[in-house]
C-alpha cells in the first residue's frame, strides 16, 4: 500500500491522553525498577548472616559488597549501545533474565571467590536493565509529563529495596539467607517472560531502525486508536543519518558533548553522595553518639525525603525550566548539609535536614535520570542514559569506599557531613552549565541536536 500521508509518532504521544497502555509500560517499567533495587540491595541483608556462618573478617567482606556496584557500572556501559541498536526492549528483557540466573547461582555456591564473581555478573545485568528502563518509559511518555512519569517510575527502586529489608527480617531467620538470593532469581527470571510478551518495542525506536516493521501502527493504535494511522508513514523529528554514526561517538559530538560531560560530573557528584549516606549514615549517627534505634529512623528518613523528592521535582521539572530545577535543588542540599553538621543533636531538626538532603540529592538524581532521557536523541538515548549512569556508579563506589576512609582518618561527624557541600555545589554547577549553554529546555534533544524533522516513510 502506498503511504497518503505522514504521522509525527512523538507529536501523537504527545497530543493525546495518557492512555492504558501507556500506563502499563510505565508499571512494568516500575516492576522492572523495583526488581532491579530488590537485587541490588540483597547483598547488603544478607551479610551479617554470610559473615557469621562463614566466619568471615570485615575486610573480607569488602570485595563481596563492591562486586555488584563494579558490575553495575560494567552493565551500564555496556547495556547502552547494545539498547541502541538492538532494541530497549530486547536488552530490558535479556538483562533482567541475566541477572535473575545468577542471583540463583550464587544461592548454591559455598565459595566467598564464587559468590563474589556472580555478585559481578549479577550487577552486569542490573545495570543493563535500569537505562533501557528509564529510556522506554521516557519514549512513551506525553512530553508535558515525561519527567513526572520517569521519576515515579524509578521510585521503584526504593520500593524495592525497603521491600528486600523487610522480608529479610522474616526470611533470613526462618529460611537461611540464601532464600534472599532464591527469591532474588526466580521472580525476575519468571517476570523476564511476562515482560517478553508484554512490553512493546519503543516506536521511536522502530521508526528509525526498522521503519518497515508493522508493530509500529500496531502499538500506535494501542495508544491512540482514534488516529488515522491507516496507509501512514511515520517519522520522528531527528536526522536519520545519526543511525549510521556509532551511539558511542554521538556522545561527544556537537552539540552533545557539553551536556554529555555536564551531566557525567553531575551524576559522578551525586551518587557519590547518594551512597556514602546510604552506606554509612546509621555508622555515623552511632559514631556521633545516637543509639542504634535512633541512628536507623534518622537515616530512613533520607530514603523518605528521596521518595518526596523524586515526585515533586519531576513534577516541577515538567512546569519549569529542568535545569534551572535541579541546580536550584542541588544547591539546596548545601543548607540541609549545613544543618545536619552544626545543628545534629536536636532529634527533630535533625530529621527534618536529612529528609531534606534526601529531597535535594536523592530527588534530584532521579530527576537527573529524566534530564538525561530527555537530553538525547533516539539514536543513542539509551548510550547516553546508561553511560551517565557507569560514570555515576564510580561515585558511587567512591562514596561507599570513602565513608569508611574518612572515619578511618578519624575525622568527626560533623567534618564528615560538611565536606559533602563540595560535591552537592559541583553537581549543581555542572546541571547549571546546561543551563547556560542549553537555555532551551530538554525535548527529546531534537533541538539540542541541531536536526528538523526528519520524514521516515513505511510502506504497508
Amino acid at each position: 500500500m502506498s503511504v497518503t500521508h505522514q504521522v509525527d509518532v512523538q507529536q501523537l504521544i504527545d497530543s493525546g491522553r495518557f492512555s492504558r497502555y501507556q500506563f502499563l509500560i510505565a508499571f512494568l517499567c516500575f516492576v522492572i525498577i523495583a526488581i532491579d533495587g530488590f537485587d541490588t540491595a540483597i547483598i547488603g541483608f544478607i551479610a551479617p548472616s554470610l559473615r557469621t556462618e562463614w566466619h568471615l573478617l570485615p575486610q573480607q567482606l569488602a570485595p563481596l559488597l563492591s562486586a555488584g556496584l563494579v558490575g553495575l557500572a560494567f552493565g551500564s556501559f555496556l547495556a547502552g549501545p547494545l539498547g541502541d541498536r538492538i532494541g530497549r526492549k530486547t536488552i530490558l528483557v535479556l538483562s533482567v533474565l541475566f541477572f535473575g540466573i545468577w542471583s540463583l547461582a550464587s544461592a548454591y555456591t559455598d565459595s566467598l571467590f564464587t559468590l563474589t564473581l556472580f555478585r559481578f555478573l549479577t550487577g552486569l545485568g542490573l545495570g543493563g536493565a535500569m537505562p533501557n528502563a528509564i529510556t522506554l518509559t521516557s519514549e512513551y511518555s506525553p512530553q508535558r509529563s515525561k519527567s513526572t512519569v520517569v521519576t515515579i517510575m524509578f521510585c521503584g527502586f526504593t520500593l524495592g529495596s525497603g521491600l528486600g529489608g523487610a522480608l529479610a527480617a522474616h526470611m533470613i531467620p526462618a529460611y537461611g539467607w540464601r532464600s534472599m538470593l532464591l527469591l532474588g532469581g526466580y521472580v525476575p527470571v519468571a517476570c523476564a517472560v511476562l515482560f517478553y510478551f508484554l512490553l512493546p518495542e519503543s516506536v521511536r525506536f522502530l521508526v528509525l531502525r526498522r521503519p518497515g516493521s508493522r508493530q509500529i501502527e500496531a502499538t500506535l493504535r494501542h495508544i491512540a486508536p482514534q488516529a488515522k494511522l491507516a496507509g501512514a508513514g511515520f517519522f520522528i523529528p531527528e536526522p536519520p543519518a545519526a543511525v549510521r554514526r556509532s551511539p558511542v561517538a554521538q556522545l561527544f559530538a556537537t552539540p552533545l558533548a557539553f551536556g554529555t560531560l555536564a551531566l557525567w560530573a553531575a551524576f559522578f557528584m551525586s551518587l557519590l553522595i547518594v551512597y556514602l549516606l546510604t552506606n554509612w549514615l546509621p555508622t555515623l549517627f552511632k559514631e556521633a553518639g545516637f543509639p542504634i534505634a535512633k541512628a536507623a529512623l534518622v537515616s530512613a528518613m533520607y530514603q523518605v525525603g528521596g521518595t518526596v523528592g523524586a515526585i515533586v521535582l519531576g513534577r516541577l521539572m515538567d512546569r519549569f525550566n529542568p535545569y534551572r530545577v535541579l541546580a536550584v535543588a542541588y544547591l539546596s542540599a548545601i543548607a540541609f548539609i549545613a544543618i545536619i553538621s552544626f545543628n545534629y543533636t536536636d532529634l527533630v531538626i535533625l530529621n527534618l535536614a536529612v529528609a531534606g538532603v534526601g529531597f535535594c540529592v536523592s530527588g534530584s538524581q532521579i530527576g537527573a535520570n529524566a534530564l538525561a532521557a530527555a537530553f538525547y536523541p533516539t539514536s543513542n538515548r539509551v548510550t547516553g542514559v546508561s553511560w551517565a549512569l557507569g560514570v555515576g556508579r564510580c561515585g558511587a563506589i567512591l562514596g561507599s569506599m570513602m565513608g569508611g576512609a574518612l572515619l578511618g582518618a578519624g575525622l568527626g561527624f560533623s567534618t564528615i557531613i560538611l565536606l559533602l557541600a563540595i560535591p552537592a555545589l559541583l553537581a549543581s554547577i555542572a546541571i547549571f552549565a546546561m543551563f547556560k549553554r542549553y537555555p532551551r529546555p530538554a525535548t527529546d534533544a531534537a533541538s539540542a541536536t541541531g536536526g528538523g524533522a526528519a520524514s521516515m516513510p513505511v510502506s504497508h
